[in-house]
């Protein structure tokens, strides 16, 4: 049984296959394309995915698409007769994903007589959803989904039990917390799609002062639920306008001059980054914080769970995770009614294809779990010829080292102060680098960020980096109230240790660590290992590779980052390339 999970025209395009229920390969399409976060129909990332199982469009089972025009028809009902503009706009869109899979067949140049899989139509939340609980440890478990918007809905939540979930309750269109968040994005300066993490970094360097103010613009009556103050915003009005600067997405003003008001005026491009704009990232931060420790905490005690799956875009707060999870640590806090909090590796709109697939193959199809995702290689991977074919179509010198080889030598370099490029088996699924795709440092060095932002990210001065660190000896050198293999818990670094690792620490006193176990990333562990042999620290500095681009895939993409950034080296497959590293 084949089922093909395709995320098209909706936030960041995806595709994702299960072969017997096993995921076998899962990528988005930005990519191949590199176009951050293409919503086009996945092609390639389909294509891909078919390639890896085998297989081609006519033998897939059953296609799973994440989008169902009839959730919530009577409230679009509503809307479309009150705005006809907004109803154009639904039309458009459906009109768009009816199509998918015949859109695929004639992008493949196969017979359409013979693409006979059936089509589910799996609501936006519920494929969140399972994304995040099909991927679990746990049998049973809080379900909670917190995103901007997704057919008509921006929150759901219920119990997830062995193979099915039920959904008890959710918050539909106009409000949305994700959609709250990137107005004030917006506001502050950050008109690109998915620029959301750039004032979650911005926060810890302000005050909440603005707390009472932002509380009156998202409200929450108190447990599960919130309501925005709409004379603030545009979006229930016309429906976000995406257009595109570079190759990038922008989406039009979400925001009213109300919210201007209560917060001060818009941040202008090239405008300073002023303390009030600290104070007012960290006011959204702060009531970020507050409902989503509310949500998780009143998801799990009406499932009467101490477990708790968790997707969707508002999921890739890490700030808010963190602090949520540690709740219930903190001196005189009420405890948190839950213990364990799995949020998979892609909980943003990329995870989609994934989540319909294993809602079919669970959900529709009864079939038995495999057990809990390990690991975030569902990428393509390049063999040895195809790098080695690359590095000399650049006209660049290489040598090939044994793999214990080049954990020494690059152990070496980054504790000389090296910046290195790490090119290693599948591409990582979702927008975090772990080990597969990534460009490591010197967690030790005070001015290794002001480096890694100003001459190869190219990018401000406030944004932070997280560290890898080796799974046994986390609880050494972190807070950690639980496991994070996929770099989606702020925690506190532990006060003895942040003068020791200056670079991973934030303003806050925090870090994103990412776990690695030997059994699940042995390569990646190996290197953490030998720099700690050198250092006495079991981690080091990663970051993704990329240059203001999606991570890199190919070993062209690696290259062309390597050779147009100030990177001193290049660890890629089993071959070294240095520029003036000895």
């Amino acid at each position: 049984m084949i089922i093909l999970g395709i995320n098209a025209f909706h936030g960041d395009a995806s595709a994702a296959i299960l072969v017997d229920g096993q995921l076998v390969a899962a990528v988005e399409e930005e990519r191949f394309t590199r176009i951050k976060h293409d919503a086009s129909l996945p092609t390639n990332a389909a294509r891909y995915c078919l390639e890896t199982a085998g297989a081609r469009l006519s033998d897939v089972t059953h296609f799973a698409i994440p989008r169902d025009a009839r959730a919530r028809w009577r409230r679009k009902l509503w809307y479309a007769l009150r705005m006809p503009g907004f109803l154009v706009s639904r039309v458009r869109a459906h009109t768009r994903t009816g199509g998918i899979v015949e859109a695929l067949g004639a992008a493949f140049e196969e017979d359409p007589a013979r693409v006979r899989g059936r089509i589910h139509r799996v609501e936006h939340h519920r494929a969140h959803l399972a994304s995040a609980f099909f991927t679990s440890p746990f049998d049973r478990a809080a379900v909670l989904s917190l995103d901007g918007f997704g057919d008509f809905s921006s929150a759901r939540w219920g119990i997830g039990e062995g193979v099915q979930m039920r959904l008890a309750g959710g918050v539909g269109f106009p409000h949305s917390m994700g959609l709250f968040y990137s107005a004030v994005t917006q506001l502050l300066g950050f008109p690109h799609y998915g620029d959301e993490y750039k004032v979650m970094g911005l926060a810890s360097f302000g005050h909440p002062v603005l707390l009472a103010t932002v509380r009156d613009i998202l409200r929450s009556p108190g447990g599960l639920g919130y309501s925005m103050d709409l004379s603030c915003f545009l979006h229930h009005r016309h429906g976000p306008r995406t257009t595109w600067e570079q190759g990038t997405p922008v989406v039009s003003d979400l925001f009213t001059p109300e919210l201007e008001r209560r917060l001060g005026a818009r941040r202008r491009p090239g405008e300073p980054v002023s303390p009030h704009h600290q104070n007012v990232a960290a006011s959204v931060q702060a009531r970020f914080d507050e409902l989503v420790l509310a949500h998780l905490t009143h998801a799990a005690r009406s499932a009467n769970s101490g477990n708790i799956a968790y997707a969707g875009g508002v999921a890739l707060n890490c700030v808010a995770n963190g602090r949520a999870l540690a709740h219930g640590t903190v001196p005189g806090a009420r405890p948190v009614a839950f213990q364990r909090l799995h949020i998979p590796p892609a909980p943003g709109d990329g995870g989609l294809s994934l989540g319909a697939a294993l809602d079919v193959y669970h959900g529709v199809l009864g079939k038995p779990r495999a057990g809990a995702l390990q690991h975030a290689a569902w990428g393509p991977r390049s063999d040895e010829a195809a790098i080695a074919a690359a590095l000399e179509t650049a006209g660049l010198t290489f040598r090939r080292l044994d793999e214990a080889a080049l954990v020494a030598l690059v152990a070496e370099r980054l504790d000389g102060g090296g910046v290195i490029g790490w090119y290693q088996g599948r591409s990582e699924f979702g927008p975090r680098a772990l080990g597969q795709r990534s460009i490591l440092a010197d967690p030790r060095r005070h001015d290794m960020p002001a480096k890694l932002n100003a001459r190869i990210k190219r990018r401000e001065a406030f944004r932070p980096f997280a560290p890898s660190v080796m799974s046994e000896h986390a609880s050494e050198w972190f807070d950690t109230p639980s496991a994070s293999r996929f770099m989606l818990l702020a925690v506190r670094v532990r006060d003895d240790r942040r003068a020791q690792v200056p670079a991973i620490t934030h303003v806050d006193g925090t870090a994103r660590p990412q776990l690695v176990e030997r059994a699940v990333l042995p390569l990646f562990w190996s290197l953490l290992g030998a720099f700690r042999e050198r250092t006495g620290v079991p981690m080091v500095l990663n970051t993704s590779f990329n240059d203001n681009e999606p991570i890199v895939q190919s070993p062209s993409d690696a290259i062309r980052c390597f050779t147009g950034t100030e990177l001193d080296a290049l660890a890629i497959g089993p071959f070294w390339v240095a520029k003036h590293l000895r």
